[in-house]
């Protein structure tokens, strides 16, 4: 028999950050995240951080519009937050490049007038950040009652760097949704692929994301394994959609023409869903993540990859060294085509270690999957509310910014 809940059990919530329709890893993040939230008997509300290139048509958990630029929206969102009488507790997505002003420094207008506990979730801890990034993200870590990230090592930059206080600070893991899996060979069938080696890479596309440099990786690849396909799943990012079209896209079917890759390269345009970003990684044989930004300190996508237990391949960026540690994966310390290709051909010819490498890390994934995720958050936040866990008194230093 199931233990009866008693209303002490549920906590009403709010998440601010990008939310879907907006295309974004933050927006689905977010979406994930509550889904994981309300399955622990949750009521999570949202407030969705919008911009002026979209008009979002939102679903009812969105309970107020904060327009990125609109100082006011801040101010007015905190506002209402405190009236209400059913919000416990804030969850507080971080990314730089979401809120307005310099920084995204918009955000203070919000955290200086809420009177409610707030969770910090870092999903960007610059190690060698400049003075004003550095500042905002200190300036929201030392009025927060709690703060999620998901490596040690961006704990340690927080503590060290940041001036967080250790004792709010939990490592959570990113979360992934439960992949469904299936027989690699019949998934192969279904989306043409019988007969290829199949190294992936998915998300939304645009500059940073090193897929020229996976281009050129899976060239050399081509000298020994004629049969590779290299798939690029994902469309255009929106908002670089709607500033330069698809010259970044065109620019890398320029790059498999000239190198004669038309056979070996395959771009899927579209955005995908869950279950078909789960199909087409256990269709994979190599998961290759070719950030070249080595203080890069999240990737969702090579979360999934994890969660999925595949094969990994990876420049050795930040996220990735801790993530891969514990031969999870391979990594290129020179982010280098030549040391890519390389570690590729290892995996293809040796099928003992791809067994390996994708045993240890789906052992891994299997810690990562939402309902897990969502426990550890509505745990954290139990012990903030019921506990009083909060940092009081502190006001901040605008001259700082």
């Amino acid at each position: 028999m199931l233990e009866q809940k008693t209303r002490s059990d549920y906590m009403a919530i709010v998440n601010l950050g990008t939310y879907p329709p907006k295309q974004c890893g933050i927006a689905t993040f977010s979406n994930d995240l509550r889904n994981s939230l309300t399955i622990h008997d949750n009521d999570v509300k949202v407030i969705a951080i919008s911009d002026n290139s979209y008009s979002y048509q939102y679903s009812e958990e969105v309970i107020f519009e904060i327009n990125q630029n609109q100082k006011k929206d801040y101010i007015n969102a905190a506002h209402m937050v405190n009236r209400s009488d059913d919000i416990e507790l804030v969850i507080l997505q971080h990314e730089y490049g979401i809120f307005g002003g310099k920084s995204g420094q918009y955000i203070l207008e919000f955290t200086k007038l809420l009177r409610k506990p707030y969770v910090l979730v870092t999903h960007t801890v610059l190690p060698k950040p400049e003075r004003h990034r550095k500042q905002v993200l200190k300036q929201i870590s030392r009025k927060a009652s709690g703060i999620v990230c998901m490596t040690e090592q961006s704990k340690e930059l927080l503590v060290n760097l940041y001036g967080a206080t250790p004792e709010v600070i939990s490592v959570i893991g990113h979360g992934v949704p439960e992949f469904k899996g299936g027989s690699q060979a019949e998934l192969k069938e279904k989306y043409n692929l019988t007969g290829k080696q199949v190294i992936s890479t998915f998300g939304l596309i645009g500059p940073g994301k090193g897929l020229e440099l996976g281009i050129k990786a899976v060239k050399k690849v081509t000298q020994q394994y004629p049969d590779v396909l290299f798939l690029i799943l994902g469309q255009t990012h929106p908002m670089l959609k709607k500033t330069e079209g698809e010259k970044y896209r065109e620019m890398l079917e320029d790059l498999v023409e000239k190198l004669d890759l038309k056979d070996n390269v395959r771009f899927v345009n579209k955005y995908l869903t869950d279950d078909e970003i789960g199909e087409y990684l256990y269709a994979t044989d190599i998961y290759l993540s070719p950030y070249p930004n080595k203080d890069q300190a999240v990737s969702g996508t090579l979360a999934f990859a994890v969660g999925c237990g595949r094969a990994i391949v990876a420049t050795a960026y930040s996220y990735a060294k801790e993530v891969l540690s514990d031969n999870r994966g391979l990594m290129d310390e020179k982010i280098d085509p030549d040391n890519l290709a390389r570690l590729m051909v290892q995996i293809l010819s040796d099928e003992e270690l791809k067994e390996t490498l994708q045993n240890n890390a789906l052992a891994l994934g299997k810690e990562w999957t939402w309902p897990s995720i969502g426990m550890k958050y509505t745990d954290m936040f139990h012990q903030i509310i019921n506990g009083g866990n909060r940092q009081e008194g502190y006001r901040y230093n605008y001259a700082e910014l």
